[in-house]
């Protein structure tokens, strides 16, 4: 399918930030974008992940790499004043980048400390909104931001736990934000990917009965990939989708439809 997709973002500028491996949603999108006709940045979380990223960033045509951890001081605003730099501008922002501490993931709400739930909004939600108001400026000719989402964030999902609160806070930041920035030209949407089996995922508890009820509701009868995910985004970038913006946007093969 890949060969057959035109390049609709030729000349488009796209920051990816979260992937971790080949099985991350930021690598679908990185891929997709890239097969589009977009050219890309794509970052790394800290050195020990450097080396699993990199050779990823060199197969989607990268030509700005940098490090990013959001928790560390300065990293945002290196990325964004290198990007300034080469580029000059930015077309498409993807945020694909979640955490909180294990402990507090795979423990009930009520369990979650203090700490562990401001660090799970600080690094899943927050940084989308610091990461906006970077890209916003770069964006001088209108532009499309993406944060990745989940149906936890507004149905109970057994061992979501504290990110359901977290997504839906996301999900509410990407509805202002969009208010705030459409008169820019600037569109944002929250990503809601069905279940995925991405590192991070594997942090939840009993994640493989998340997969196998997503792939039975599913309408369409199977799972997504990364690929679906980074092809809906990549659309939602092009004129095409120019009128649409603030909602989310469901990526799961129909399962969010089904009770």
């Amino acid at each position: 399918m890949e060969q057959n997709v035109r390049p609709v973002l030729q000349g488009h500028k796209s920051l990816v930030v979260g992937i971790a491996n080949d099985q991350s949603i930021a690598y679908g999108c990185a891929k997709a974008f890239r097969t589009a006709g977009a050219e890309l940045a794509v970052t790394w979380l800290n050195e020990k992940a450097r080396p699993h990223v990199e050779p990823l960033a060199r197969e989607v045509g990268a030509t700005i790499t940098a490090p990013l951890d959001v928790s560390v001081p300065g990293q945002l605003e290196a990325v964004f004043d290198l990007i300034r730099t080469r580029w000059g501008k930015l077309d498409s922002l993807v945020h694909s980048i979640a955490f909180a501490p294990k402990e507090d993931l795979q423990g009930g709400l009520l369990d979650c400390s203090a700490a562990g739930f401001a660090k799970a909004m600080d690094v899943s939600c927050h940084s989308f909104v610091r990461m906006a108001k970077l890209a916003a400026p770069l964006m001088t000719e209108g532009g499309t931001m993406f944060a990745m989402s989940y149906y936890g964030a507004s149905r109970v999902v057994p061992s979501y736990n504290v990110m359901g609160p977290v997504k839906a806070a996301l999900e509410a930041a990407c509805r202002y934000l969009a208010y705030e920035l459409g008169p820019r030209g600037i569109r944002v949407h929250a990503i809601s990917p069905g279940p995925l089996k991405t590192r991070a995922a594997s942090g939840l508890k009993d994640f493989e009965l998340l997969l196998n009820e997503a792939a039975q509701k599913a309408p369409l009868g199977e799972l997504v990939d990364v690929m679906d995910v980074g092809f809906a985004c990549a659309y939602l970038a092009t004129p095409f989708a120019r009128r649409i913006t603030g909602g989310t946007v469901y990526v799961d093969g129909g399962t969010n439809i089904v009770a």
